[in-house]
């Protein structure tokens, strides 16, 4: 196993490639005259020092730009590959971004590789300097659905329960300085009638002093807080294992207790939601999978249900006598999309406005707090100056206007629609006064493209099949501000002895006298079911290992989908194992040729990974198709199985299934890549080495 910073010699440029193997290997000539001519003026090279006028956007330039405190991505070295850790203990991985801790880090691509499914290049202009926007034709999945719902909770529910359980404490006296403190600030505010204008001078001296923050509001762990009370409490999971979570359960990495709850949150919502929660997402589908195609959809199991219960009571629920069943089905599917749209929006604007109040590296810091306590700034001014009574006046005033000038409204937009079409997207915060800030995917893509530009990716976040221990996260209780003692703390954030023993009793009470666990007879028939059902998908794989050799192109995408635990070999950051046209091979990214490249071959760059008389050239003479990653026009993340499929294999066999990558080139030309080991690595880098500037569709 390489050790961090290992240099890959990351594959010299690729000739054309050869007819081989009965013609599968080809690639065309117009395809590799455009491989060898291309000269894109957009492409942004890692090696780069060009100024901000010449990068596409804003993240490209700060991408390339020379940071003052560096980490190890951001030391440019020579025209190799630097390995920083792929596949490494996460202990034995350097700093990676000056001013950001790697689990932190780690976090923003774990929750990156979730929120993004498909990207397309654009060349339309961006208002607010940043690309990978959410497009507004974005197509709708109760998948993509389910991930703005974890975002939603991740972000906005998690961030309104933390403020409530500061008002909780606030309001409890439990904390009697702070509390004293703030209600003498209320009361010389009310007797000077200065509410309004200490109210808002509060919020500038928060927003760009941010010291303020903990003295103001001290923080303390989200689950050990009562939301009742304001005191200290017993987390819900038992101990305090996070310290950002709402149940303070364990995690092995910093924001996987908050993701695991998010999904169990979108898991526990209505029938839209047991869609999202079961992963549908048919764009992502093959195109012919004879496995998804004999699985019943199990989102028609509520409205089957409804009918059930209806024909019980005397009902008729037959489709043929409902006229209304299929309209209204095919209305509230329609709006999902507007909802989904409108539930990123909210995420979007709720991240922008954090990263704007804790810029992350390289973003800058200052501008973005002083843009927002500018916009303050006016309105402290006029409250000194206005009384209650002309707000009320105002106030009055503008409820007229918007009752009885609908005709007038009406020109008004109709004229700025004409003159000014883009007038609605100007006022949008992101392209007004929090231009410039980005999403936390806009400031991932910015991260990931830092790696890039000094030709070092960033190593994926960590993983592993075992369970986070189950024990607190240190904590000093003196440094608590709870009304609470130490020890008193202490026993809150650690389990409880007797539910414990209790635990561990009704564990030893499902194992019999000879140490064998109990089965009930639910349990042998499930059992059964599984089995039987494990079987039926091993047979249909089987069958199309059979389908492919005589030559089937949808049973050669499914050959390799279940991978074995000894094909799960170590990939990146230059080689990915993956099949092309049901083929073993790598897929090689080659950054040393004056044009990056993408290529698939038979074998990795190294000449390893075939037959044992290939030599190493091997990979060079068996490149079966090979794209500048600047002509790259789209890529999508496919399924390696149906949705539905995918349900049942993770049921029956406990396998993860390989998923694919679709690239889709300029001139339209589309190559599907199958079972792909680190899909989304190598998905991550091929969005961060080019110039475009993508759309998240």
């Amino acid at each position: 196993m390489p050790m961090p910073g290992y240099v890959f010699r990351d594959g010299q440029p690729i000739p054309d490639s050869e007819q081989q193997d009965g013609g599968y290997l080809a690639t065309s000539s117009t395809d590799m005259t455009r491989v060898s001519t291309s000269t894109s003026s957009a492409m942004s090279t890692p090696t780069s020092s060009a100024t901000d006028g010449d990068h596409p956007t804003d993240s490209h330039a700060l991408a390339n730009a020379d940071h003052d405190d560096k980490g190890a991505a951001q030391v440019n070295g020579d025209d190799s590959i630097k390995n920083l850790g792929w596949n490494e203990h996460p202990k034995d991985v350097p700093d990676l971004v000056g001013g950001l801790d790697n689990e932190e880090l780690w976090t923003l691509i774990r929750r990156f590789n979730k929120q993004m499914y498909h990207v397309k290049a654009t060349t339309a202009p961006l208002l607010g300097g940043l690309d990978l926007n959410i497009a507004d034709e974005d197509e709708f999945s109760p998948d993509k659905l389910r991930a703005n719902v974890e975002r939603l909770y991740m972000t906005v529910i998690i961030g309104l329960m933390g403020f409530g359980k500061h008002i909780a404490r606030l309001r409890s006296w439990r904390e009697p300085r702070r509390t004293g403190a703030f209600a003498a600030a209320y009361a010389v505010a009310w007797i000077l009638n200065l509410l309004l204008p200490t109210f808002l001078t509060t919020l500038i001296v928060l927003i760009v002093y941010p010291p303020s923050r903990p003295i103001l509001f001290p923080p303390a762990p989200l689950a050990l807080v009562n939301s009742s009370t304001g005191g200290a409490q017993s987390p819900k999971a038992g101990v305090l294992g996070s310290h950002d979570s709402a149940t303070g359960a364990p995690e092995k990495h910093k924001g996987e207790a908050v993701e695991q709850e998010a999904s169990n949150f979108v898991s526990g919502i209505g029938s839209i939601a047991l869609s999202s929660a079961t992963g549908k997402h048919e764009q992502g589908d093959p195109d012919s999978d004879p496995l998804n195609k004999s699985v019943p959809d199990p989102t028609r199991l509520a409205m089957a249900g409804a009918d059930a219960k209806s024909a019980a009571q005397g009902g008729t629920p037959n489709e043929h006598h409902d006229k209304t069943k299929q309209p209204m089905e095919d209305a509230m599917w329609g709006k999902m999309r507007p909802v989904m749209h409108v539930i990123g929006d909210i995420s979007d604007g709720w991240e922008r406005f954090a990263n704007a109040l804790s810029p992350t590296a390289p973003f800058p810091k200052e501008r973005p707090r002083l843009v927002l306590a500018g916009v303050l700034a006016p309105a402290v001014a006029v409250s000194l100056i206005t009384t209650s009574a002309v707000f009320i006046k105002m106030a009055q005033f503008g409820v007229g206007i918007g009752f009885f000038s609908d005709p007038l409204v009406w020109r008004g937009l109709d004229w700025l629609n004409r003159n000014y079409p883009e007038w609605q997207k100007l006022l949008e915060i992101r392209n007004s006064i929090l231009k410039g800030v980005p999403t936390n995917a806009q400031l991932t893509i910015t991260l990931l493209r830092i790696g890039e530009a000094n030709r070092a990716p960033l190593p994926p976040p960590p993983s592993s099949d075992q369970p986070p221990p189950n024990k607190p996260k240190s904590l000093n209780g003196d440094d608590v501000a709870l009304d609470a003692s130490h020890d008193e703390i202490q026993a809150a954030i650690h389990e409880d002895p007797a539910e414990k023993e209790a635990a561990e009793a009704a564990a030893a009470s499902a194992v019999g006298a000879e140490g064998k666990p109990k089965h009930r007879h639910g349990a042998h028939i499930l059992g059964f079911f599984k089995g039987t059902t494990a079987t039926g998908v091993e047979t249909k794989l089987g069958v199309d290992k059979v389908r492919a050799k005589i030559g089937s192109t949808h049973a050669k995408n499914h050959l390799g989908v279940l991978p074995n635990e000894d094909e799960m070999v170590p990939t990146g950051p230059v080689d990915f194992k993956g099949r092309y046209k049901g083929h073993k091979g790598w897929v090689n990214i080659s950054t040393a040729a004056r044009v990056p490249c993408v290529s698939w071959s038979k074998a990795a760059s190294d000449g390893t990974g075939g037959a044992v008389e290939d030599t190493i050239d091997r990979h060079e003479k068996h490149v079966a198709f090979k794209v500048p990653v600047q002509e790259i026009q789209e890529l999508k993340k496919v399924g390696g199985l149906g949705w539905k499929a995918k349900i049942v294999v993770g049921w029956a066999t406990g396998k993860t299934v390989a998923d694919g990558l679709e690239i889709v080139d300029k001139a339209g030309n589309t190559w599907k890549l199958t079972a792909i080991q680190d899909r989304d690595e190598l998905f991550n880098r091929l969005i961060a080495i080019g110039g475009q500037k993508w759309e998240s569709w």
